[in-house]
């Protein structure tokens, strides 16, 4: 008599309580939806590497419900890549955060005017100013000796030393990982190095900018003043130049730092 009851019950309960945990599953997506107001990401690398090295912070960011863009620059001006980046931005749906490495620090303040990007993260990044180019600052202070930036060659492009790539540009990953990253370096037009940015997006808007305190490509010194220069929240990440592809979650948590502020 009893087991029939039971059964009774757990055939009229079990539906209802499906259901109500259903309904209740929604009701969190959706309020995490609605919680997650900046829900874009668009990452720019730069000189001496490909969008490649992203794929760390993207997998990160993805899992987490974040829309991620990664642009690949052509690297063959500043003007090319600024292009490339403002077609990544205009497909964006709503408020997007804009994230630039190395030389991809020049192409967002360029860039991150654009009216859908509220707010810029430098990860160990070029901030240059009106009238500045990359190289202002690049050769503000003598490069250290593990430094493998090269002379633009006969046809003007720039490459980084094979022999110094690994202890300059990523010595906190393994030499098979830096070996793929200087296979597929991009040619870097020297000129857009040079070039003199119009636009200067970080007097307007939020900016991050993470100092990489191992840096050989660029010094740590120089990425520390430019950031106190701009009022930019600086982090501190123990990290190679390739500290994005070294520390993703590190830099992965200032990214969702900046897409939260700018949520509120």
């Amino acid at each position: 008599m009893n087991t029939q009851f039971f059964k009774r019950m757990l055939t009229q309960v079990l539906p209802v309580l499906g259901l109500t945990v259903l309904f209740f599953t929604l009701f969190l997506n959706n309020l995490n939806a609605q919680s997650m107001k900046v829900k874009n990401v668009v990452l720019v690398h730069g000189a001496f590497a490909d969008g490649s090295g992203w794929k760390g912070i993207y997998d990160i960011l993805t899992k987490k419900g974040y829309n991620v863009t990664i642009v690949q620059n052509p690297l063959s001006s500043l003007e090319d890549d600024v292009a490339a980046t403002n077609l990544a931005l205009d497909k964006q749906d709503g408020s997007t955060i804009l994230v630039g490495h190395s030389w991809g620090g020049a192409v967002i303040t360029q860039a991150g005017v654009h009216s859908k990007v509220v707010g810029l993260v430098y990860v160990a990044a070029f901030q240059p100013d009106l009238g500045e180019s990359a190289f202002t600052w690049f050769s503000s202070m003598p490069p250290v000796a593990e430094n493998g930036v090269m002379p633009p060659d006969e046809k003007g492009f720039v490459y980084y030393s094979k022999e110094k790539y690994h202890e300059g540009f990523a010595a906190d990953l393994s030499k098979q990982e830096t070996e793929f990253m200087y296979a597929s370096q991009g040619a870097f037009a020297a000129k857009s190095f040079a070039t003199p940015l119009t636009q200067a997006a970080w007097k307007t808007k939020p900016s991050y900018g993470i100092v990489a305190t191992e840096d050989k490509s660029i010094r740590p010194e120089i990425e520390e003043k430019m950031y106190l220069r701009s009022n930019t929240k600086i982090s501190k990440i123990k990290g190679s130049h390739a500290v994005y592809v070294s520390q993703p979650e590190a830099v992965a948590k200032i990214i969702i730092e900046a897409a939260e502020n700018a949520s509120k």
